[in-house]
This record gives structure tokens, C-alpha cells and sequence, in this order.
């Protein structure tokens, strides 16, 4: 479940079905009756910035009656525009001109009007990308005549938070360039809003290196924001004119990386006072009182919380906990009492198999500081004998974050006696600008040795078996894991869709992510042999261990080309690999079929090269590069391959890690995709 909306005690969020493959919008009564809003083959989700967020929104519509009735607007996957679904209705309209999947829309906002939305607009055409802020009116006008959608702001290379004022006089947004990403430097923007479209603009707040992240007004001349300008995101207060000032010192967070659009951590009541997450990996809810300028904690027995909304009384949210699946909340802030709607999941092993994490935090090599989540092997049916085998995982991102939620993926290897450790290595966000900023021109090496220090470290607590230890990762994390294997610590390594190849990155990643690696890595063409010598790929001369190489053969991120140079590589030396490619799967996977197949070809490859028998197939490893892939046809009009531009095949995500949130296990969550099952072996 993701991104959750209220408003008059009704509440309506996305919810994923990976067995179908695809992302419906549900919503639930005053009554408390759940409905599904979208049969199959609708899908939510939206691909700007490929990571996509917030893709829905429900709005009032007045029936013959003069009546409002709540419909909602959402993107649908597969061809990107925008549809509204009236209240009773099976057959959602739409509202965006159909191009062929060129234009994509995320972080619907109510316009001020109450007849238009407000929305983030991602448009690619002739091998370029271009963002700004549009009008959409309800209507349906938009649908027949482009005209119609009209642009408010443009010019910069990024934006998002679109935030009408109250009375509609004013737009507050954040925007930012390259090469910067949003954690590094943005802009809270502000303009005059009328018919003309935007004007007056200023910045609020914010700079090359301040990072500022979802406005919300708390009156008509009153804004909130949270600012990592302390060097946390705290947050502030700002008129539409003046100096900013801060609320709630803290050296915690109290906003998440704003990794994907529409992801807010605070929300503005309509008695003035906020109800905010904050914390570090972990954040959990509080209630702050402008007037005393207390922060009261909410007690809860969740530990988890993310994506927050409110329609000024009521706050909804998504939270977890290591032994509580995720859940969609709702929570009283008058009370602190929390009411759970609706859990992703009803049935539940038997809680005697669902580890519990031990927080670890412990010197890295140079002294600063390594955070981790330790899960022991938990099964009351087996007993110990000396130190387990242990998986290393290290997160997507790379600035993003692994925390305590539930996640049974875990439980899955640890109930089969595999401890794991997940590394919030240096670059993770949660713990400040300083600790995001350990990696810059450092990818490769501090997170590489943060992930090692953490084995050594189980290692000299006699927890771990030195001759048994894996690393694995998905995305940035792939490649970290692929990097450690160049060293010694490690007997296997698993990369799930992990970068490879920095420079072949750097040429074919999305617009997104296409200067990451100027903080990460260094800018070219003045460190390309940098760039080459932190490639996995030109390394493979160094590793002589056993690698499992797992791809979506639609990924738009990292692209499938990456994950056969390294097969080719590890072939070419006759290092023991596999590659496994799914049909139809993207940058995480989220068909069923794909996230079962993967999982249990990881398992085999623990127990062939740890020497024990696992509850599943055999997995065959190679020592041979692969057939080469038959090159694509070229595209009718000449151009690039059109699903680059249109992204029919696919679509996001944690965090993942997506994670989507970007989420620990896919970089970033696909809001849809078709579950086709793995291809075989292509080996």
C-alpha cells in the first residue's frame, strides 16, 4: 500500500496486486467498507523521474443534485495520461491529450478553484526531456485540446510539490538542476498565481546546498517546510516574505529523502498545530504545538511510519514494524490513538520465525561511525552449532536508508539458518547531511568498506562464519556487493539489476540519475579512469568467488546490457556465475512469478556454495560468457527504441530501495509490470 489521501473521514490509497501485476486505487468509507475503485487491466502508477510517487488524488465533484461527491484522479500506467473516475462510476475519463506516453504526470494537487489539478508534467520527445508545473482541468477539455493544459512554470530541470495557497493567490514549488539531485540542493520557489499563469517568482529558501522538501501552507501568508540547512531536515517556518526561522531544532530527521514525488513526512492541521515523523532510519509520529512549542511523541507499537496525509483533522499514513506487516493507519492526534485500517497482509508465519533486529552501530575503518540492522537465524525448530552463515545486504540508492519494517524476505532466509545484516553504509539518509555526503566521489569505496567492516565485526563476535559470508544488493547496492567481491571477506555475492559499468551508466540511465555519479563518482570526462576503475566490470580479473547476476530485461535504469558485460566478464575468466533475466520486470521486481523465481534461485545459490541442501531446484552455475543478445530491430522512424521514450512495458520503488517509497529490495517500486516468469538460464 502507498500513498494514502483522506478527506471527510473517507480515505482512498494504491495498492499493488503482484499477482495480476499491475496497481489498483482503493478506497474506504466513512463506514468502513473497502472498495477496489479499478478492475484489470487499469493501473496506477506514473514514471517521472522513472521512480514515479504520489499518482493519485481525490477530488469533489458536484452531481445533478449540486451534490459533492468525491471522484479521483490518478495516471494510469500504461500510456501515462491522467483519468478522472467519478463517484459510482466503472469507466474513468480522461483528462490528458493522448501522445503516445511522451507526457507523464505525478503529485496531483487540488487546484485552488476546485475545477483544475495541479501537477508535476514529465514530457519526452526527440531523445529530450522536459519538466514543468500544469493545469489540468476536470473538465476533460484537456483530453481534445493540448491547449487546454496549461503550463504554469518551466525552465528549471526538475520540480515537484506543487502547493496552491489557500485562497489561491499564490504557488509554492520546489525545483533544482543539474547535476544536482534533490538531497544535495533545491529551491522553495514561490509566484503570484493567476490567469496569465505565474509571476513574481522568488526564492524562499533553499540553494545549492540546502535541501528543501514538501511546502504546505498553514494559512494564507504562512509556510512550513522541512530544510537541511542545520544539517538535518528539520522544519521551518516561512512567511511569503521574510526569514525563515526553525521550529523544532533536532539533529534528526524529520523528513524522508525526497526520492520519489509526493512523498510528505509532515502534515498541517487545521488547529494550527503539525502532526511530523522524525527520527533517524526509523521515524515515528509526533505532534507539535506552535503555540508551545512542544513535541509530543504519539506512542505506538509501530516502529515504521512514512507517507503522511491529512484533511485537517484526520492524519493517515503507512507503518510497520519488524513483527507487524505494513499497514495502513489512521491516526487521532487529539487522542494519539492509532486505528488500523487495513494490513498488506492477514495470514502471518508463526511469529517464533520472524527475526528480531539488534541495532548495531560500530567504527568503520576510519573511525566514522557504520549503522546496521543485524537478524539473527530465527527457526524454533532448529538449534545452533557455532556461527551461522551470513548475507550482507546493502541497500539501493545509494542515498537511501534500510529500516526496521516488516519484511519476510528476511524471514525467508533467516528461518533456513542465514543470519542477515543490512548496512545503512555511508551515503544512507537518516542520519544527517554529513553521513549522505561520506560517499560523495567515494561510491565504491566507503560503502564497500562499511558493508566488510560490519562482516569482520560478526566475524570477531563469534556470530558469523568467516568461510560462509555473502553480500548482496539490488541497484546501487548490486553494485556495491559486486565491488566487494574484489576484496576477501566474502564467499559469494548476489547483484540484483546492479550497476556494472560506471561509464555505460552514465550514457544510458534516464535523465534522473544521468549526473548522479558527478557527486558519487567525480565529473567527466575529468575522471574517467576513475570511472573505470571502480567498475565491477574491469575488475572482474579480481574475483574468484561464485556470483548470482538477477535482471529485468525492461529496466530503464540500470539496463539489461549491464548485468550481461558482467557475465561476459566473469565467463571470459571462468568464474562460476549465473544470470537470470525476467520478461517484463523493470527496475525491481514486481510480478509474482519474478519475486518468488528470484528469491528462490538466490536460496539455491546460498546452499551450493555455503554446502548445504536448500528446499528448492538446484540452481546451475557456469563458467562460460553467455550467447551474445540478438541486436534489437531498429525502430520504424528511425529513432531510439520508442519503449525508452514511452515506457509501455513497465512502470515504478525505497526505496525501495524502492523503494514504492524507493524500497530495500527493487531501488524503487514498480507501480506496474507484467509477472512473466523468469526466462531460463541464458547460459
Amino acid at each position: 500500500m502507498a500513498f494514502p489521501s483522506v478527506v471527510d473521514g473517507e480515505v482512498w490509497w494504491e495498492e499493488s496486486r503482484p499477482e495480476e501485476g499491475r496497481t489498483t486505487l482503493m478506497r474506504r468509507g466513512s463506514d468502513g467498507t473497502v472498495t477496489e475503485l479499478l478492475p484489470s487491466p487499469w493501473s496506477v502508477g506514473t514514471r517521472v523521474h522513472e521512480y514515479g510517487g504520489r499518482a493519485h488524488l481525490p477530488v469533489p465533484r458536484r452531481d445533478d443534485k449540486a451534490i459533492i461527491r468525491r471522484g479521483v484522479v490518478f495516471c494510469q500506467s500504461s500510456d501515462q495520461r491522467l483519468y478522472l473516475l467519478a463517484r459510482g462510476s466503472r469507466d474513468p475519463v480522461p483528462l490528458t491529450p493522448d501522445d503516445g506516453a511522451a507526457s507523464r504526470y505525478a503529485d496531483p494537487v487540488l487546484g485552488a478553484d476546485g475545477r483544475s489539478v495541479l501537477c508535476v508534467r514529465e514530457r519526452h520527445e526527440e531523445g529530450s526531456v522536459r519538466r514543468s508545473i500544469v493545469s489540468v482541468p476536470l473538465s476533460g477539455r484537456g483530453a481534445q485540446d493540448p491547449a487546454a493544459v496549461r503550463e504554469l512554470v518551466s525552465g528549471a530541470d526538475f520540480y515537484a510539490s506543487p502547493t496552491p495557497s489557500p485562497d489561491g493567490t499564490h504557488l509554492a514549488y520546489v525545483r533544482w538542476n543539474h547535476p544536482r539531485m534533490p538531497w544535495d540542493g533545491s529551491e522553495l520557489r514561490v509566484g503570484t498565481l493567476g490567469e496569465s499563469g505565474l509571476t513574481g517568482e522568488y526564492t524562499l529558501k533553499g540553494g545549492v546546498d540546502e535541501s528543501v522538501v514538501s511546502p504546505t501552507w498553514a494559512d494564507d501568508a504562512t509556510l512550513y517546510v522541512a530544510s537541511d540547512w542545520p544539517g538535518f531536515w528539520n522544519l521551518y517556518q516561512a512567511g511569503v516574505t521574510g526569514q525563515a526561522i526553525a521550529l523544532y531544532p533536532a539533529e534528526e530527521e524529520f523528513h524522508t529523502s525526497p526520492g520519489r514525488l509526493g512523498d510528505r513526512s509532515f502534515c498541517v492541521l487545521d488547529s494550527g498545530r503539525v502532526v511530523a515523523l522524525h527520527g533517524h532510519a526509523d521515524m515515528a509520529p509526533s505532534v507539535y504545538d506552535p503555540d508551545t512549542l512542544d513535541l509530543t511523541p504519539v506512542e505506538t507499537g509501530l516502529t515504521t511510519w512514512s507517507m503522511l496525509d491529512t484533511d485537517g483533522h484526520t492524519v493517515v499514513g503507512v507503518a510497520s514494524s519488524p513483527t507487524e506487516p505494513q499497514c495502513l493507519v489512521r491516526l487521532d492526534p487529539e487522542s494519539g490513538r492509532v486505528e488500523v485500517l487495513r494490513r498488506s497482509a492477514e495470514s502471518l508465519p508463526d511469529v517464533a520465525y520472524l527475526p528480531v533486529p539488534r541495532q548495531m552501530t560500530l567504527p568503520g575503518r576510519y573511525g566514522a561511525p557504520v549503522h546496521a540492522n543485524v537478524y539473527p537465524p530465527t527457526n524454533p525448530d532448529a538449534g545452533a552449532d557455532g556461527p551461522a552463515p551470513y548475507a550482507v545486504w546493502a541497500h539501493g540508492g545509494p542515498v537511501s536508508v534500510s529500516t526496521l519494517e516488516f519484511d519476510p524476505v528476511k524471514a525467508y532466509f533467516t528461518s533456513r539458518g542465514i543470519g542477515v545484516a543490512v548496512v545503512n553504509y555511508g551515503g544512507s539518509t537518516g542520519y544527517g547531511r554529513s553521513y549522505r555526503k561520506r560517499l560523495h566521489k567515494e561510491w565504491g569505496v566507503v560503502d564497500v568498506e562499511d558493508c566488510s567492516a560490519v562482516a569482520r565485526a560478526l566475524v570477531e563476535r563469534g556470530e558469523a562464519d568467516p568461510a560462509r559470508l555473502a553480500i548482496r544488493g539490488p541497484s546501487a547496492g548490486g553494485y556495491t556487493a559486486l565491488m566487494a567481491l574484489t576484496g576477501d571477506t566474502f564467499a559469494c555475492g548476489v547483484s540484483l539489476f546492479g550497476v556494472t559499468d560506471l561509464l555505460g551508466f552514465s550514457r544510458s540511465t534516464h535523465d534522473f540519475e544521468s549526473r548522479f555519479l558527478d557527486s558519487l563518482v567525480g565529473t567527466l570526462p575529468g575522471f574517467v579512469e576513475r570511472y573505470r576503475e571502480r567498475s565491477p566490470v574491469n575488475r572482474a580479473g579480481d574475483i574468484d568467488v561464485p556470483v548470482l547476476l538477477l535482471q529485468g530485461l525492461e529496466d530503464r535504469v540500470v539496463t539489461p546490457d549491464q548485468a550481461t558485460a558482467m557475465a561476459t566478464a566473469l565467463g571470459r575468466r571462468g568464474v562460476p556465475h549465473a544470470l537470470l533475466e525476467f520478461e517484463g520486470e523493470a527496475h525491481g521486481f514486481t510480478g509474482q512469478d519474478a519475486r518468488i523465481r528470484s528469491l528462490e534461485a538466490e536460496l539455491a545459490f546460498y546452499g551450493r556454495v555455503f554446502g548445504f541442501e536448500a528446499d528448492v531446484a538446484p540452481l546451475e552455475l557456469v563458467t562460460t560468457p553467455p550467447r551474445p543478445r540478438p541486436e534489437p530491430e531498429a525502430a520504424g522512424d528511425g529513432t531510439a527504441d520508442e519503449h525508452a521514450e514511452t515506457g509501455e512495458p513497465e512502470e515504478t520503488g525505497e526505496t525501495g530501495e524502492v523503494p514504492g517509497t524507493v524500497d530495500e529490495d527493487g531501488g524503487a517500486e514498480e507501480a506496474s509490470g507484467t509477472a512473466d516468469a523468469a526466462t531460463p538460464d541464458r547460459t
